[in-house]
């Protein structure tokens, strides 16, 4: 496909993961692709890699004008950065709300505060903002988490409203739990490892984790020129988690 052909994309937390895989899916169909990460290192052509912080203010306008300034314009955002945080509400502390807050609320409004008036020169604008099923589901153990989510979905929402008459589409992707590095390290960090796989794996009616593939897919269509009557749209790529309610095996 080259529905992104002449198009310039930016893609937050692009160096691993989902946004990985959403940026080198863009730049395969013919977008020009910045990526904005902690650390850009490893980000190779044709992606370019800018480094930036989410919490920082100043360091994500600089580097949104660096990005918009070497692409020549700016038509698709992908706001993916994020963090992951375990536990009830009893477990976190304030600092840790604060910060996961911070980053995955806070970190997407800094990135479009800066990119919208790029996106509002474009004939094709689009943002897609990286959600989760935690907004729309209730999962044990991950009450900050999902209260970040909830707010990224309500935030969609309300910007694919405020921004529909300038022309600037406003998604979000809902995926399931997805075979990135994060949950690797979560994992590793369990007691034991492949029960806790095979259980996050089990609570998926697909019966497997996401891939960072399948959710760039998704994240893809939204982004699209060829999806232009679709705004304020939560796209769930969670292997039936949602919506499906099956019987047990064997019934």
């Amino acid at each position: 496909m080259s529905d992104f052909e002449g198009l310039r994309a930016l893609v937050t937390g692009g160096a691993s993961g989902i946004g990985r895989a959403t940026a080198e899916l863009l730049a395969a169909r013919g977008a020009q692709v910045a990526v904005l990460d902690l650390d850009p290192s490893s980000v190779e052509k044709p992606l370019r890699g800018y480094r930036a912080d989410v919490t920082d203010d100043t360091s994500v306008r600089e580097a949104v004008a660096a990005a918009v300034a070497d692409l020549g314009g700016l038509d698709v955002l992908v706001n993916n950065a994020g963090i992951g945080a375990q536990g009830t509400v009893e477990d976190n502390d304030d600092e840790q709300w604060h910060r996961v807050l911070d980053v995955n609320v806070l970190g997407m409004v800094r990135v479009a505060r800066a990119a919208l008036p790029h996106l509002r020169e474009s004939s094709h604008a689009a943002i897609v903002n990286t959600c989760s099923i935690a907004a729309t589901a209730g999962l044990p153990q991950r009450a900050l988490y999902s209260a970040s989510k909830g707010a990224v979905l309500s935030l969609t929402l309300a910007m694919a409203a405020d921004h529909v008459r300038e022309g600037i589409r406003v998604n979000c992707v809902n995926p399931g739990t997805v075979d990135t590095p994060w949950v690797g390290r979560l994992l590793d960090a369990a007691a034991d490892p492949a029960a806790e796989r095979a259980a996050l794996e089990a609570r998926q009616p697909t019966g497997r984790l996401v891939s960072a593939p399948e959710v760039a897919g998704a994240v893809a269509y939204l982004a699209s020129p060829l999806s232009g009557a679709t705004t304020g749209t939560a796209l769930a790529v969670d292997g039936g988690m949602q919506g499906l309610r099956l019987r047990p095996v064997g019934q």
